[in-house]
């Protein structure tokens, strides 16, 4: 089922979902499966899995040469969209990059997902791996996430990249998109970012699912300047917890979001990492009842595929 379908379904009531990463290449699946079954008990309508471009390692070969090897630490989100379509009978979505795939690339992988019968996407550009300063495109890929979304909506319509092909199968994705209350870190500004936001929205994307955030404000001014520009999409609210001291420099310099003073100096004052996530449980509970009261499509978690602490949010809000 699509989201927007999720949305109608429900009547305005607020449902709980979650995003997961794939397990580091070598390890089991199971582990996703004992988080999946700690929060299958407030009902998903969906879960979000994420996908890990490659990065490069450069390994010596003798006489000072190095060798570059692609590795792909965390594969395997089709199979996992998969598993969990089967297993838990919920509908998995797939985040798609343009980093590290080229459009024939990108248009097998949509064909695999449709003969999967997933019915949703989330179209993300990514980010630049270690090896680089800035993102860098695929030689024959995407470099904005709105040619990625355009390339989806177009093989919706039945329009492949061979023009040769008689009667093509049209595919039906609904296509989400990444939303920034605070601006993507690369932007020059907020209203360069609503920017190519808009572009996202008009090249075919349905919904947006925004960036964690902890100030519900900035949510709110956000969603407002969205309706104000004509865009009637749902904009599904991003959470995460903090649980430890080194988040306080970690999430706004990678995420580009700033942490609210009253959740900074509680957190200061927090001996260990058991009390500072005990902190950002009850700064998550109080932000999640806030935008529920509001009435938000979703709530959606961010839980680097760990379950105790979105549970003991969920269980206060669901």
């Amino acid at each position: 089922m699509k989201v927007t379908e999720h949305i109608n379904k429900a009547k305005g009531e607020t449902q709980f979902t979650l995003e997961i990463l794939p397990p580091l290449k070598g390890q089991s699946i199971h582990d996703l499966y004992a988080v999946l079954d700690e929060l299958s008990e407030f009902n998903p309508p969906f879960v979000d899995v994420t996908y890990h471009r490659e990065e490069f390692e450069y390994k010596p070969v003798g006489n000072g040469l190095l060798q570059q090897r692609t590795i792909r630490k965390r594969p395997g989100t089709v199979g996992i969209c998969a598993a969990i379509q089967n297993k838990y009978k919920i509908d998995a979505i797939p985040h798609i990059l343009c980093g590290g795939f080229s459009k024939e690339d990108t248009e097998n992988l949509l064909i695999d997902l449709d003969f999967l019968e997933i019915d949703n996407v989330v179209a993300l550009r990514g980010d630049a791996v270690k090896n680089e300063t800035y993102f860098t495109p695929h030689q024959y890929g995407h470099s904005y996430a709105s040619e990625l979304v355009a390339q989806i909506a177009a093989m919706n319509r039945g329009e492949y990249l061979d023009k040769e092909l008689q009667q093509p199968h049209a595919t039906n994705f609904c296509i989400g998109v990444s939303g920034y209350p605070e601006k993507h870190m690369e932007a020059p500004s907020l209203e360069s970012d609503f920017h190519f936001l808009k572009e996202k929205i008009k090249s075919g994307a349905e919904y947006v699912v925004t960036q964690m955030f902890f100030d519900n404000k900035k949510y709110f001014e956000f969603v407002r300047k969205l309706r104000n520009a004509g865009i009637k999409v749902p904009v599904i609210p991003g959470l995460k917890p903090l649980s430890t001291l080194k988040q306080l420099n970690t999430i706004p310099h990678r995420f580009h979001v700033d942490l609210p003073e009253e959740l900074i100096k509680a957190v200061i004052k927090c001996k260990n990492n058991t009390e500072v996530k005990l902190v950002g449980i009850e700064w998550c509970i109080q932000q999640s009842k806030e935008l529920k009261a509001a009435g938000v499509p979703f709530l959606h978690y961010y839980s680097m595929s760990k379950s105790d602490n979105i549970k003991a949010v969920a269980s206060q809000v669901f």
